[in-house]
Protein backbone atom coordinates (compact mmCIF):
# COMPACT_ATOMS: atom_id res chain seq x y z
CA UNK A 1 0.00 0.00 0.00
CA UNK A 2 1.12 3.81 -0.81
CA UNK A 3 1.01 6.49 1.07
CA UNK A 4 1.06 9.97 -0.62
CA UNK A 5 2.33 12.24 1.44
CA UNK A 6 3.81 15.43 0.93
CA UNK A 7 6.49 17.36 3.63
CA UNK A 8 6.09 20.84 5.08
CA UNK A 9 9.59 22.42 6.42
CA UNK A 10 10.90 25.84 6.12
CA UNK A 11 14.57 24.15 6.41
CA UNK A 12 15.94 23.09 2.73
CA UNK A 13 18.43 20.68 3.93
CA UNK A 14 15.84 19.22 6.80
CA UNK A 15 13.41 18.39 3.82
CA UNK A 16 16.91 17.09 1.76
CA UNK A 17 17.27 14.28 4.73
CA UNK A 18 13.58 13.57 5.32
CA UNK A 19 13.75 12.85 1.80
CA UNK A 20 16.30 10.57 1.49
CA UNK A 21 15.70 8.79 4.92
CA UNK A 22 11.49 8.32 3.73
CA UNK A 23 12.96 6.94 0.10
CA UNK A 24 15.67 4.67 1.56
CA UNK A 25 13.82 3.16 4.70
CA UNK A 26 9.76 3.84 4.06
CA UNK A 27 9.63 3.06 0.29
CA UNK A 28 5.76 2.75 1.20
CA UNK A 29 5.49 6.56 1.42
CA UNK A 30 5.35 8.11 -2.06
CA UNK A 31 6.22 12.12 -1.79
CA UNK A 32 3.66 13.95 -3.83
CA UNK A 33 5.16 17.37 -3.30
CA UNK A 34 7.18 19.60 -0.64
CA UNK A 35 6.82 23.03 0.89
CA UNK A 36 8.87 25.96 3.09
CA UNK A 37 6.13 27.68 4.29
CA UNK A 38 2.37 28.12 5.61
CA UNK A 39 1.61 29.80 2.41
CA UNK A 40 2.58 27.08 0.07
CA UNK A 41 1.56 24.49 2.45
CA UNK A 42 -2.14 25.11 2.41
CA UNK A 43 -2.60 25.07 -1.49
CA UNK A 44 -0.16 22.07 -1.96
CA UNK A 45 -2.53 20.10 0.73
CA UNK A 46 -5.46 21.28 -1.42
CA UNK A 47 -4.02 20.42 -4.27
CA UNK A 48 -2.56 16.94 -4.02
CA UNK A 49 -5.05 15.67 -1.02
CA UNK A 50 -2.29 13.84 0.44
CA UNK A 51 -2.60 10.75 3.09
CA UNK A 52 0.57 11.79 5.17
CA UNK A 53 1.28 15.28 5.88
CA UNK A 54 5.06 15.40 7.54
CA UNK A 55 4.78 19.06 9.25
CA UNK A 56 7.68 20.87 10.78
CA UNK A 57 5.84 22.64 14.42
CA UNK A 58 7.95 25.71 14.11
CA UNK A 59 8.16 28.25 11.12
CA UNK A 60 8.39 31.61 10.13
CA UNK A 61 5.43 33.53 10.38
CA UNK A 62 2.99 30.87 11.77
CA UNK A 63 3.51 27.09 12.62
CA UNK A 64 2.01 24.05 12.07
CA UNK A 65 -1.10 24.51 14.06
CA UNK A 66 -2.11 27.35 11.56
CA UNK A 67 -1.54 24.97 8.60
CA UNK A 68 -4.01 22.59 10.68
CA UNK A 69 -6.53 25.48 11.01
CA UNK A 70 -6.53 26.58 6.96
CA UNK A 71 -6.76 22.91 6.39
CA UNK A 72 -9.07 21.33 8.56
CA UNK A 73 -11.70 20.53 5.80
CA UNK A 74 -8.96 18.13 4.56
CA UNK A 75 -9.08 14.53 6.50
CA UNK A 76 -4.86 13.45 6.36
CA UNK A 77 -2.88 12.07 9.11
CA UNK A 78 0.11 14.17 10.29
CA UNK A 79 3.74 13.41 11.04
CA UNK A 80 4.89 16.48 12.91
CA UNK A 81 8.50 17.28 12.72
CA UNK A 82 9.88 19.16 16.29
CA UNK A 83 12.47 20.37 18.14
CA UNK A 84 11.77 20.14 22.20
CA UNK A 85 9.22 21.44 23.35
CA UNK A 86 6.95 20.93 26.61
CA UNK A 87 3.94 22.68 25.22
CA UNK A 88 3.67 21.20 21.77
CA UNK A 89 4.65 17.40 23.36
CA UNK A 90 1.75 17.78 25.67
CA UNK A 91 -0.63 19.20 23.11
CA UNK A 92 0.24 16.57 20.66
CA UNK A 93 0.98 13.62 23.24
CA UNK A 94 -3.34 14.46 24.34
CA UNK A 95 -4.27 14.22 20.49
CA UNK A 96 -2.38 10.86 20.31
CA UNK A 97 -0.42 12.47 17.37
CA UNK A 98 2.53 11.34 15.64
CA UNK A 99 5.34 12.69 15.99
CA UNK A 100 9.78 12.57 15.71
CA UNK A 101 11.83 14.85 17.17
CA UNK A 102 14.89 16.50 15.62
CA UNK A 103 17.23 15.30 14.60
CA UNK A 104 15.21 13.13 12.99
CA UNK A 105 15.84 9.41 14.21
CA UNK A 106 15.30 6.56 11.49
CA UNK A 107 13.94 4.10 13.86
CA UNK A 108 11.46 7.01 15.04
CA UNK A 109 10.66 7.73 11.62
CA UNK A 110 10.20 4.47 10.59
CA UNK A 111 7.79 3.51 13.31
CA UNK A 112 5.73 6.78 13.17
CA UNK A 113 5.16 5.93 9.33
CA UNK A 114 4.07 1.71 10.38
CA UNK A 115 1.65 3.49 12.80
CA UNK A 116 0.11 5.75 9.95
CA UNK A 117 0.13 3.05 7.46
CA UNK A 118 -1.94 0.99 9.95
CA UNK A 119 -4.00 3.74 10.69
CA UNK A 120 -4.99 3.59 7.01
CA UNK A 121 -5.69 0.39 6.68
CA UNK A 122 -7.72 -0.19 9.55
CA UNK A 123 -9.57 3.30 8.82
CA UNK A 124 -9.69 4.61 11.95
CA UNK A 125 -12.36 7.31 12.28
CA UNK A 126 -10.28 9.16 14.77
CA UNK A 127 -9.58 12.85 13.69
CA UNK A 128 -6.44 13.55 15.63
CA UNK A 129 -6.06 16.84 13.96
CA UNK A 130 -9.52 18.09 14.94
CA UNK A 131 -8.76 17.17 18.57
CA UNK A 132 -5.58 18.77 18.74
CA UNK A 133 -6.67 22.49 17.25
CA UNK A 134 -9.67 21.84 19.97
CA UNK A 135 -7.70 21.16 22.51
CA UNK A 136 -5.39 24.53 21.93
CA UNK A 137 -8.77 26.70 22.11
CA UNK A 138 -9.24 25.32 25.35
CA UNK A 139 -8.00 25.66 29.22
CA UNK A 140 -6.22 22.23 29.87
CA UNK A 141 -9.50 21.12 32.03
CA UNK A 142 -11.79 21.14 29.48
CA UNK A 143 -9.27 19.31 26.64
CA UNK A 144 -9.34 16.08 25.47
CA UNK A 145 -7.72 13.38 25.78
CA UNK A 146 -7.22 9.88 23.70
CA UNK A 147 -6.73 6.82 25.66
CA UNK A 148 -5.31 4.09 23.69
CA UNK A 149 -6.60 0.74 24.69
CA UNK A 150 -6.21 -2.65 24.14
CA UNK A 151 -9.66 -2.84 22.16
CA UNK A 152 -8.64 0.27 20.24
CA UNK A 153 -8.77 3.64 21.71
CA UNK A 154 -11.40 6.03 24.34
CA UNK A 155 -11.89 9.85 24.03
CA UNK A 156 -12.31 11.67 27.40
CA UNK A 157 -12.43 14.77 28.78
CA UNK A 158 -9.84 15.53 31.47
CA UNK A 159 -12.35 16.88 33.68
CA UNK A 160 -13.54 13.50 33.47
CA UNK A 161 -11.12 12.09 34.98
CA UNK A 162 -11.56 11.28 38.74
CA UNK A 163 -7.70 9.43 39.49
CA UNK A 164 -5.33 7.34 37.72
CA UNK A 165 -3.90 4.06 39.28
CA UNK A 166 -0.85 2.33 38.03
CA UNK A 167 -1.56 -1.13 37.22
CA UNK A 168 1.81 -2.65 35.67
CA UNK A 169 2.62 -1.54 32.30
CA UNK A 170 -0.98 -0.12 31.89
CA UNK A 171 -2.74 2.83 33.87
CA UNK A 172 -6.31 2.40 35.15
CA UNK A 173 -8.45 5.25 34.50
CA UNK A 174 -11.30 5.96 36.95
CA UNK A 175 -14.03 8.07 35.18
CA UNK A 176 -17.13 10.46 36.68
CA UNK A 177 -19.55 7.59 36.12
CA UNK A 178 -18.07 5.15 37.86
CA UNK A 179 -16.51 3.28 34.61
CA UNK A 180 -12.66 2.80 34.21
CA UNK A 181 -10.48 2.04 31.23
CA UNK A 182 -7.21 0.25 31.24
CA UNK A 183 -5.24 2.37 29.27
CA UNK A 184 -1.88 0.78 27.61
CA UNK A 185 0.10 3.90 28.87
CA UNK A 186 2.66 4.18 31.43
CA UNK A 187 1.26 6.34 35.14
CA UNK A 188 4.00 8.40 34.12
CA UNK A 189 2.86 9.28 30.42
CA UNK A 190 0.10 11.26 32.30
CA UNK A 191 2.22 12.88 35.11
CA UNK A 192 4.12 14.39 32.06
CA UNK A 193 1.23 14.68 30.39
CA UNK A 194 -1.57 16.30 32.74
CA UNK A 195 -1.70 19.61 34.63
CA UNK A 196 -3.03 20.89 37.41
CA UNK A 197 -5.63 20.26 38.35
CA UNK A 198 -4.15 17.19 38.52
CA UNK A 199 -1.76 16.32 41.10
CA UNK A 200 0.81 12.91 41.67
CA UNK A 201 0.32 11.62 45.32
CA UNK A 202 1.94 8.48 45.00
CA UNK A 203 4.25 6.57 43.09
CA UNK A 204 0.94 4.36 41.55
CA UNK A 205 -1.30 7.37 41.91
CA UNK A 206 -2.28 10.86 40.56
CA UNK A 207 -6.02 12.37 41.49
CA UNK A 208 -8.03 15.38 39.76
CA UNK A 209 -7.91 17.79 42.74
CA UNK A 210 -11.02 18.83 42.12
CA UNK A 211 -12.64 15.39 43.43
CA UNK A 212 -10.95 15.89 46.61
CA UNK A 213 -13.41 15.17 49.42
CA UNK A 214 -11.07 15.36 52.50
CA UNK A 215 -7.56 14.76 53.35
CA UNK A 216 -6.59 13.41 56.87
CA UNK A 217 -3.34 14.11 58.44
CA UNK A 218 -2.46 10.38 58.79
CA UNK A 219 -1.43 10.47 55.38
CA UNK A 220 -4.97 9.37 52.96
CA UNK A 221 -6.99 11.64 50.63
CA UNK A 222 -10.82 10.71 49.97
CA UNK A 223 -12.32 11.30 46.94
CA UNK A 224 -16.03 12.17 45.53
CA UNK A 225 -16.06 8.50 44.99
CA UNK A 226 -15.38 7.72 48.19
CA UNK A 227 -12.12 5.69 47.09
CA UNK A 228 -9.17 6.58 49.51
CA UNK A 229 -5.38 7.12 48.62
CA UNK A 230 -2.70 7.60 50.25
CA UNK A 231 -0.33 10.52 50.17
CA UNK A 232 2.96 9.69 50.68
CA UNK A 233 5.82 11.61 51.85
CA UNK A 234 7.46 12.36 48.32
CA UNK A 235 4.60 13.61 47.37
CA UNK A 236 2.83 15.34 50.12
CA UNK A 237 3.80 19.08 50.12
CA UNK A 238 3.27 19.06 46.43
CA UNK A 239 -0.38 18.32 47.39
CA UNK A 240 -0.84 20.01 49.89
CA UNK A 241 0.23 23.38 48.08
CA UNK A 242 -2.19 22.97 45.78
CA UNK A 243 -4.73 23.80 48.36
CA UNK A 244 -2.77 26.64 49.97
Amino acid sequence: MKIKAVIIDDEVIAREVLRNYLTKYCPQVEILGEAENIKDAVPLIAEKLPQLVFLDVEMPFGNAFDVLEATKDYTYETIFITAFSQYSLQALNKSASYYILKPIDIQELILAVNKVAESLEKKEELNRNKILLENLKVKPDKQQLILPTLQGFDVVKTEEIVRLQADGNFTLVYLTDGTKKMVCRFLKHFDDLLEAPFVRVHRSHIINTGFVKSYHKSGTVTLLDDAEIEVSGTFKEAFLKTFS
